[in-house]
């Protein structure tokens, strides 16, 4: 029997409940029975990769580790829907599993938090910065060599609290998670792509849904955001062909100019010191061809010497 109410499934962080909240309300805002009925339910779900928090994620098994339980809870039928950060979500969902819609996307940039200096170029010779972020640490010893990266897990508030303390000198988060939590004063500044090329779908949110549920389906349609779907399935497309995970640095962000798709690529050795990178352009319609197609050419360019490399 299929349950009357509309559970979400979601990490239990700050930032994911949050998240979660911005769907809930989203659905009581378009579908007003749901929020006269109290049928919308938040389902905390503790993932590998929270409890996990004193290694790297390429030490642990990948980003996957923040959605897997999650998404067994929606295979077994304990939640009817999965709420996401799609930079989080392998590119191969599993069987029987689908998106159902992406929620509009708040800004994908970097933020750079310090305390010392008032930009990346400003911080002096050797400063500490901290991530644990594999994409951020290689374009960072790519631009500044000398910089000491220092791992730095943890949720935003953790992150927030060690740099207040001088744990680092600096660090990076995404600007859409200052933005949601409202702890957007705390960016020193934004980083232009061109500084710092975001994670692919960062700052969307996805929510997955069972393939053969028309109930889900029907209920998210009118919230899925037509752009935020194309890019998002551009970068996705892109970080497919490369097989990427979090063991490599990849980059990637796609921008909408009328009826044309372009899309940023980028893959960077942990080191910093051989990059690659690619613009692909087209209509929006090939959104996934496009970025299939800047995936190969990256690969291409790269040669198998530098995947070779990256897996040592």
């Amino acid at each position: 029997m299929v349950s009357a109410v509309l559970r979400m499934g979601t990490r239990g962080s700050p930032l994911a409940l949050r998240q979660a909240q911005a769907l809930s309300d989203l659905l009581a805002a378009t579908h007003p029975e749901l929020a006269l009925r109290g049928a919308i339910e938040t389902v905390v779900i503790r993932t590998s990769g929270d409890r996990m928090i004193d290694r790297s994620l390429a030490e642990v098994g990948g980003k996957g580790l923040f959605v897997k339980e999650i998404e067994e809870a929606l295979l077994a039928g304990s939640i009817d829907l999965a709420v996401h950060s799609m930079k989080d979500v392998p590119t191969r969902l599993p069987d029987r599993l689908a998106i159902g819609c992406y929620l509009k996307r708040e800004d994908p940039r970097d933020a750079f938090l310090s305390l010392l200096a008032s930009s990346l170029a400003a911080l002096p010779q050797g400063a500490s910065v901290g991530t644990s972020s594999l994409r951020r640490k290689a374009q960072l010893l790519y631009a500044r060599p000398d910089l000491r990266i220092l791992p730095l897990r943890g949720n935003v508030d953790t992150r927030l609290r060690k740099l207040a303390d001088g744990v680092v000198d600096a660090t990076l988060l995404a600007f859409a998670g200052l933005k949601r939590l409202e702890k957007e004063a705390h960016a020193t500044v934004v980083l232009a792509p061109d500084e710092m090329l975001p994670a692919p779908a960062q700052g969307a949110i996805g929510v997955e849904i069972r393939a053969d549920d028309a109930r889900a389906r029907r209920y998210l349609a009118p919230l899925d955001d037509a752009a935020t779907a194309l890019c998002v399935t551009a970068e996705r497309a892109l970080l497919a062909a490369l097989d990427g995970s979090c063991r490599t640095p990849i980059a990637a962000l796609a921008t909408l100019a009328g009826d044309r798709l372009v899309l940023d690529g980028m893959i960077i050795a942990p080191d910093g010191r051989a990059r690659h990178q690619h613009r692909c352009e087209g209509d929006k319609t090939a959104a996934e061809a496009i970025g299939f197609a800047a995936g190969e050419t990256l690969r291409s360019r790269a040669g198998p010497g530098f995947f070779a490399g990256l897996a040592r």
